[in-house]
């Protein structure tokens, strides 16, 4: 018997500078039932569309071009709006690991990965936000 994954529910912004790698994504978090409030490729961009399309959490690729990477464009984020971030990555070496725990993020998802990861990691960020949001209110 088929395990089912309940339909989802959640603002999405996913940052990717790699189109086809972004579209894949958003067709999974599609299938998932979530909603991309959009697609950013530079940090720059993940921070105005951030701003603009208030997501629930962020799917940040830590390798952007540009001179912002994932982390930074993170960092300011997170302080600026309080989204959760979570990291999607093929660099899982202990230098970029120890920059990207500064940030706190919600997850953190080695490439390659599939929409089962892709959903606990959402699912138990979206859970920790609302609860983070519960204990300062």
């Amino acid at each position: 018997m088929a395990e089912e994954i309940k339909k989802a529910e959640g603002r999405i912004l996913v940052v990717e500078d790699e189109h086809i790698v972004a579209m894949g994504i958003k067709k999974m978090l599609k299938n998932l039932g979530y909603t991309v409030t959009g697609v950013a490729s530079s940090g720059k961009d993940a921070i105005s569309k951030a701003e603009s399309t208030f997501p629930d959490v962020v799917l940040m690729d830590i390798m952007l071009k540009g001179d912002m990477d994932g982390v930074e464009a993170a960092k300011e984020i997170r302080e600026k709006f309080d989204v959760p971030v979570v990291y999607l990555t093929a660099y899982s070496d202990s230098k970029i690991l120890e920059r990207a725990k500064k940030t706190e993020p919600f997850g953190y998802i080695v490439k390659p990965f599939d929409e089962k990861d892709l959903h606990s990691s959402i699912e138990v960020a979206l859970h920790k936000h609302r609860k983070e949001k519960e204990k300062t209110e």
